[in-house]
């Protein structure tokens, strides 16, 4: 019997946003090696606030689920949408782009926020999370003080 082919990076780029848009962090996390790149870029000083604590470093499989946990538990479900606007591929890296749309638990305020996540795939795991995204329209939603000159 012939051996399975091994899985493209597409495949298994579109296979992870699937199960992202399932939200079970454990099968999520399944896509990932048990080691991985996992990088956000948001000012470091910013990283594991409290009202965004899912917004750090990451460099395990068990990490990748608890950072699709942490993001469930601080935004209110079924106010969510994710739209992809192109998945670019070259070799083993790919790049997704598009934009989110989430609602803070904390605050109750909605907001949209564009992406590009790039992303490497080898033996067909996740070993590259890097994230690109607009952290002030995030770090705004969770803002519980009102804005200067709001009264």
């Amino acid at each position: 019997m012939p051996a399975a082919a091994p899985a493209t990076t597409r495949t298994v780029v579109e296979e992870l946003l699937l199960r992202i848009g399932g939200g079970d962090p454990e099968s999520i996390a399944a896509l990932y090696a048990e080691t991985c790149d996992w990088k956000l870029d948001w000012p470091q000083a910013e990283h594991g606030r409290t009202a965004t604590p899912w917004i750090r470093h990451r460099s395990t499989r068990a990490d990748a689920a608890a950072h699709y946990r942490e993001l469930a538990e601080h935004h209110v479900p079924g106010r969510a949408a994710t739209e992809i606007e192109r998945i670019l591929v070259d070799g083993r890296d790919a790049v997704v782009l598009g934009e989110i749309r989430q609602t803070a638990r904390s605050t109750g305020h909605a907001y949209r926020a564009r992406f590009a996540l790039h992303l490497t795939v080898e033996d067909g795991l996740v070993t590259r999370h890097h994230v690109y995204e607009d952290s002030l329209a995030v770090a705004r939603a969770f803002d519980t003080e009102e804005p200067s000159g709001a009264r």
